[in-house]
């Protein structure tokens, strides 16, 4: 759910990331199953460093078809990330558009404090985000260039410094169009605020779930 009381910023690092502070690299290796009858489709993501060591475990929160029909729930999808004890440390909420305008939009969180969010910008031909701290202030811009392989870089807000990458290597036409995974490797400053880089985790996971239709 939403989470409509969100706590002021922690200035320390939130429970559960303290790991990411030495990271610099992040590879998510995406699932996909698909449930029979009316259920939704539900993602699972393994993320690891680039020693290959499992940071955390992230998967899609239950939804239901009917549960869409009704408005039962007020999001579009919730993906809740896991560490190796099963605890959960972050909650990326997908809110509901209130019209077809309304651009799509990623939450971040850390229990009921809100870390930053991701929006997106319709700019032809590329794609742009926005990632946002928790005042929603805009601190780092993501932009994909033209070229066969997906490569979104991480820019500052003025696009003189590419700080970051996130890329999936481009696999051939019929694997592309039959593997129901997909990989992504994103890559960001060590000295970067760890609540920006789980907002970047969340910005990857959106980008995945947005990517064949770029």
């Amino acid at each position: 759910m939403i989470r409509g009381d969100c706590s002021p910023p922690s200035m320390t690092c939130p429970p559960g990331l303290e790991y990411l502070m030495g990271l610099d690299y992040l590879f998510v290796d995406q699932k996909n199953k698909l449930f029979e009858g009316w259920q939704a489709r539900r993602d699972k993501f393994l993320i690891t460093d680039n020693r290959g060591e499992q940071v955390f475990y992230i998967e899609q929160e239950y939804r239901t078809w009917w549960g869409f029909c009704l408005r039962k729930y007020n999001s579009i999808y919730e993906y809740i990330a896991y560490d190796r004890n099963q605890q959960e440390i972050l909650r990326l909420v997908r809110p509901f558009s209130k019209s077809f305008c309304e651009l799509p939009v990623l939450e971040v969180y850390s229990g009921t404090t809100l870390l930053g969010s991701v929006t997106q910008e319709w700019s032809f031909p590329r794609a742009k985000f926005y990632i946002r701290d928790a005042f929603g202030q805009a601190v780092l811009m993501i932009k994909r260039p033209l070229c066969n392989d997906l490569i979104f870089e991480v820019k500052s807000m003025d696009e003189q410094h590419v700080v970051g990458m996130i890329r999936k290597p481009w696999r051939g036409f019929c694997e592309e169009m039959f593997n129901v995974s997909d990989k992504f490797g994103i890559n960001f400053p060590r000295d970067l605020d760890v609540k920006i880089k789980a907002v970047l985790l969340g910005a990857t996971i959106l980008i995945v779930s947005i990517v064949k239709i770029l």
